[in-house]
């Protein structure tokens, strides 16, 4: 069916991998006709793409929805994403809602719209988990000046607080191949950064046959990609060939995420993570050592059930020992069906979020001795696209972020600055040295 002249509006609520897959699934929508126009303008259809990371993610969306219904009560309100696999039920309740699809279905939201009549009752079409199993690709374009790329879905580690292997089945990818070819694409529409991202990129090539560091090795070749930067990777993953391949890349950036969630090696057995405090440490080490600039992101979850206060302090004493440059610090939620409820030992919720101030001062406290470190110093920046008209920001090859005035014509593009000092704000003022211009006009010039 043609559905020229409609509108579509999309919301991404969660991870860099609902961003990319939102592109995609919107592209799909711009193949049968649709116009794309913003999600608080009033559309025919209504996709949110949801996250059920935590009961706030639950709660995010859930508001969201309900947004989207008031804006249009005539218009189609299709709610997807990780929430629609995991809850649909819960979610089919919510006033106004016609379609939830799951993981598999909303990459084929097109074929189930009809004549875009409102639904006397919700629709749910999700498939179980065991069947899980076909790949879709997807990069994303059109709101940012960095394109995420997804290069792997699913996960196998069943990590006893995480409910991601059972909203996404297993792990799985596309071929190198075609990985690549992906990459090229999102190069061909003017990006300049590419994220790699999924739920354990790490993982990639366990269904093709094929390795990580492999692509990555294919990634840096693809023609007029300038940046590549890691998503998370997990640190029993992050294999010190893959580090070494960092340190002499003129492609990959100095920029490692690397997921902790805890500094207590009690703590990582209760959650069932793959590596011990002493592996993650000498994967800092190897870094420091080899990349000294590298910028190092970890993740932390506070008030895990089993966190014990001098638990906590020995994992807070571990993090605060290692030459990292930030913290993404997260509350423990509980998530119905995870191991995580049957293990003793409950932190109050108060606690928890007075932990997890304690871990975003200390990040902080990190990423200012990490900013300062590097004052005086020439780096290259790629300048980004900012609401704000007064200021923009770039970030440079090892993630410090950076401000100047705002110039249009700088968006998109690349140049060395000097770094001179911290603003109130936490970003780092530059004087502009030398820029590169591109013949590429950046998506958000358009």
């Amino acid at each position: 069916m043609n559905y020229k002249g409609k509108k579509a509006a999309f919301y991404t609520l969660g991870c860099k991998l609902n961003f990319s897959e939102t592109s995609t699934i919107a592209g799909s929508f711009k193949e049968v006709g649709f116009d794309r126009v913003e999600f608080d303008e009033k559309a025919d259809v209504y996709v949110i793409n949801t996250c059920s990371v935590t009961n706030q993610g639950d709660k995010a969306s859930r508001n969201i929805i309900r947004k989207a219904a008031r804006q249009n009560p005539n218009a189609m309100v299709i709610v997807v994403g990780c929430y629609s696999q995991l809850k649909p039920d819960e979610i089919s309740h919510i006033e106004g809602v016609d379609m939830v699809l799951g993981t598999q279905e909303k990459f084929h939201i097109p074929a189930y719209l009809g004549n875009l009549e409102k639904k006397k009752t919700t629709e749910i079409k999700t498939t179980r988990l065991a069947d899980i199993k076909s790949y879709h690709k997807a990069f994303s374009w059109g709101d940012r000046t960095r394109s995420f790329l997804k290069i792997q879905d699913g996960c196998d580690y069943y990590c006893s607080f995480c409910t991601i292997p059972y909203a996404r089945g297993k792990s799985r990818n596309d071929n190198i191949l075609n990985t690549a070819a992906e990459a090229k694409k999102a190069v061909d529409k003017g990006f300049k950064e590419i994220i790699l991202t999924g739920v354990n990129i790490g993982d990639f090539g366990k269904s093709t046959g094929e390795n990580f560091l492999d692509l990555l090795k294919a990634l840096e070749k693809v023609e007029g990609l300038k940046r590549l930067r890691l998503g998370s990777i997990e640190p029993n993953l992050l294999k010190d060939e893959i580090i070494e391949l960092v340190s002499r890349s003129k492609v990959i950036m100095p920029h490692f995420h690397i997921p902790l969630q805890a500094g207590s090696d009690e703590i990582l057995s209760l959650m069932k993570r793959k590596y011990s405090t002493g592996l993650f440490e000498k994967r800092v080490t190897r870094i420091r050592e080899i990349v000294p600039h590298a910028f190092i992101g970890v993740d932390v979850i506070a008030g895990t059930n089993g966190e014990t206060e001098n638990l906590f302090q020995q994992s807070y004493d571990f993090i605060n020992s290692l030459e990292i440059s930030q913290l993404h610090a997260f509350t423990y939620s509980e998530r119905s069906g995870t191991q995580a409820l049957k293990i003793p030992w409950k932190v109050e919720v108060a606690e928890r979020k007075n932990r997890t101030q304690k871990y975003i001062n200390l990040s902080e406290k990190k990423l200012r001795a990490f900013y300062q470190k590097h004052l005086g110093s020439t780096q290259t920046v790629l300048f980004e696209a900012q609401k704000n008209k007064e200021k923009m920001v770039g970030f440079t090859e090892n993630y410090i972020k950076i401000e100047v005035p705002y110039n249009e014509n700088l968006i998109n593009e690349l140049g060395t600055v000097k770094l001179k000092s911290i603003l109130a704000n936490g970003n780092v003022s530059v004087e502009i040295e030398n820029l590169f211009f591109s013949s590429f006009t950046s998506n958000s010039k358009k």
